[in-house]
């Protein structure tokens, strides 16, 4: 776990049932839900049970398995969402320069519709 963790984020308090959610899928280390916020027709968040800060910070310290059936349920949720032929877009936004919003690794997983080009650089 990192240093920098909040304990009190908005997914830890999902986690401990604090703050309900829309659940989507879990396994035993991950859970899926519904983004309250969507910005397509299809937003799911991808969140490890344990406490990581940051993509970073999950796949140095996370155990195999953890990272495992995390990805594992992305891919569960894709299969679901029937979004595997069409196309979706998988994103983790890290750090201030990412602009991550909730100090607890998630992915962003996006589809149902033309997600358009990521960014103009």
């Amino acid at each position: 776990m990192n240093k920098s963790y909040d304990k009190n984020n908005i997914f830890a308090k999902i986690l401990r049932s604090e703050i309900p959610c829309q659940k989507v899928l879990e396994n035993d280390h991950a859970l899926a839900f519904s983004d309250i916020n969507p910005q397509s027709p299809i937003h799911i968040l991808i969140i490890p049970k344990k406490a990581y800060l940051n993509f970073h910070d999950f796949t140095q310290n996370a155990s195999i398995k953890e990272i495992e059936l995390l990805w594992k349920l992305v891919s569960e949720v894709i299969k679901l969402k029937k979004i595997s032929k069409k196309g979706f877009r998988i994103i983790s936004n890290s750090g201030d320069d990412g602009n991550q919003d909730v100090p607890h690794f998630h992915v962003h997983l996006l589809g149902g519709k033309n997600l358009g080009r990521m960014m103009n650089l």
